[in-house]
């Protein structure tokens, strides 16, 4: 069976469709750049010179350095297919950023698109960035103490 010609396509030319359609609902260039580093692993360096290397989405999604874990858990519908009953890995990587930009556009809050889930990367939180271990141990240790009766 013959590929999608989506595959095809260059990163390059898809990114600033994304940032475009964000734009044009008042989110900005950094909340989708935010939304990628978070669903695929890349850091900012990692993401521009994806785009300056002209990558095609089959490239871009086979050397994301950690595609996140969970992003099986990540449903709805984009361009009229579910993206949960997507069967092919690659076309449903490149439909759950397709999702994930659509949230974005819509208007809903980034803590909710992103999940609020601890990254499996550096110890950070989408929405806190770095957070270190000493604030983890400290909010463990600040719980407020049963009532005693």
């Amino acid at each position: 069976m013959p590929k999608h010609p989506v595959f095809a396509m260059a990163f390059s030319r898809i990114y600033p469709l994304y940032v475009q359609k964000a734009e044009r609902k008042n989110r900005t260039k950094k909340e989708v750049d935010r939304i990628i580093c978070w669903l695929t692993g890349y850091d900012q360096a990692g993401l521009r010179q994806q785009i300056e290397q002209e990558n095609d989405l089959e490239t871009f999604f086979a050397r994301a350095p950690a595609m996140l874990p969970k992003r099986s858990l990540i449903q709805g519908v984009v361009c009229g297919v579910r993206v949960e009953d997507i069967e092919d890995p690659p076309m449903k990587k490149i439909r759950t950023l397709d999702k994930l930009i659509d949230e974005l556009a819509k208007g809903k809050p980034l803590e909710k698109i992103l999940r609020q889930m601890t990254s499996r990367r550096s110890g950070m939180t989408a929405t806190e960035g770095p957070l270190p271990r000493m604030h983890i141990v400290r909010r463990a240790q600040e719980a407020p103490a049963p009532v005693q009766r």
